[in-house]
């Protein structure tokens, strides 16, 4: 081979060679797409959202929670039903239950009306596929939560303002006020605005005092106040307890310290009194006394039977303060009027004495007939009483002074 035919080869070996090493170095061409499957007929739309784009997650509302109670302490009826009323249409209905607590659910995509008598379980297994759990606050701002139970004018909260942006809401106490009882009230909203710790405390020296460990129960009511200084009920405990205890100075301040936080709440007045009524201070049993009495629908009435009031306030106690007062203070026409108020509030006689006012009150008036009437029957309801005798003697007095009446004749309680 001759040498220029020897290059030309050696040329073409070299050429070989380098063609696979260049093709590897280029980067590979991309796959071509792979066919659909499916032609499309009309453009894809993306998967709706549950929460609307404009509503972030965390300004949904899940629960409303609160509490349900009466304007006079009484215990709440077991009708007591909440109700959520939007752009006014009922959308949902629970019950409280025998504490006054409840709980309402929020989230329906329909929101619609339940009514709580009924069965659930059915229509929630059929709106739960379709649902989306809580609802906007700015939808609950058209809202507001009615309370009613039987026997006790509705009342009714704004859920306008929301203060909270938990998704769990505590609305706070919806008080319902008795029919009946318009004017005053023996029952502080404020226990029920209190946190859950301070209840159970509270609750705890209820359970203590009355199994008669006072000890305890005053751990429990100081705890409870400690953690809710505003707490009325747990104040005017506290006093109840220190008082049994005989340590009358504290329970004369925790007492007062409860008429400071709410002026309606009369149970601590009533306290005070009695106390200084022991204390024989008149004018402070009068101006006690007289704020209990100023709340008192009684005193506008034109009573002339006798009463049985149900409110858990005694307010035949606090009129019979008052009479006292009122005759110490030589306030004798007032002395008469709050004492026949007690008598005819007292249906089951819890003081013997009153009738021995009265009995003092008529005869300063020489109505001898009803001085010994009252005379006999606080003798009946007290024949043993320390002063017995002495009253007695007061009693065979005033019989001669009438001189009309015998000593078996039976006395007319009017």
């Amino acid at each position: 081979m001759n040498p220029r035919m020897r290059i030309f080869v050696e040329l073409a070996l070299a050429m070989g060679l380098l063609v696979p090493v260049a093709l590897a170095q280029k980067p590979p061409a991309p796959a071509p797409p792979p066919p659909p499957s499916t032609p499309p007929s009309h453009p894809a739309t993306p998967t709706p959202s549950s929460t609307p784009p404009d509503q972030p997650r965390e300004d949904l509302v899940m629960f409303l929670l609160g509490r349900v109670a009466t304007d006079d302490g009484t215990p709440v009826p077991h009708d007591a039903l909440v109700e959520r009323v939007c752009n006014n249409s009922v959308r949902q209905q629970v019950y409280a239950t025998s504490r006054g607590d409840f709980s309402m659910q929020l989230g329906s995509r329909a929101d619609s009306f339940v009514d709580a008598s009924g069965d659930l379980t059915s229509q929630s297994d059929t709106t739960r596929k379709d649902s989306v759990m809580g609802i906007s606050r700015r939808e609950l701002r058209n809202c507001e939560l009615r309370a009613s139970s039987s026997g006790f004018r509705d009342s009714v909260i704004s859920l306008v303002e929301l203060d909270t942006f938990d998704s769990n809401i505590d609305v706070g106490t919806i008080v319902v006020h008795r029919a009946t009882k318009i004017k005053g009230t023996t029952l502080s909203a404020a226990p029920y605005q209190a946190p859950r710790d301070a209840r159970r405390a509270y609750e705890k020296g209820l359970e203590a005092e009355e199994k008669g460990r006072l000890a305890d129960a005053r751990q429990y009511f100081e705890k409870a106040v400690e953690i809710y200084p505003k707490y009325t009920s747990a104040w005017f405990q506290l006093g109840a307890v220190l008082q049994n205890l005989a340590q009358k100075e504290s329970a004369r301040t925790a007492y007062t310290h409860a008429t400071t936080i709410d002026s309606k709440f009369l149970p601590p007045y009533l306290s005070l009194a009695s106390m200084a009524y022991e204390a024989e201070d008149w004018p402070q049993v009068l101006n006690l006394t007289n704020h209990v009495l100023d709340l008192d629908p009684l005193r506008y009435a034109d009573v002339t039977g006798y009463i049985l009031d149900l409110d858990p306030l005694d307010y035949a106690k606090a009129y019979f303060y008052n009479s006292a007062a009122n005759f110490k203070l030589n306030k004798f026409e007032d002395a008469e009027k709050s004492g026949l108020k007690a008598e005819r509030l007292d249906v089951r006689p819890h003081f013997p004495q009153l009738h021995l006012l009265l009995a003092e009150i008529f005869a300063r008036k020489n109505n001898y007939a009803r001085a010994i009437a009252e005379t006999k029957i606080y003798l009946e309801l007290a024949p043993h009483a320390k002063d017995a005798d002495q009253v007695r003697e007061r009693l065979a007095k005033w019989e001669k002074l009438n001189g009309s009446v015998s000593a078996g004749e039976k006395p007319d309680p009017k």
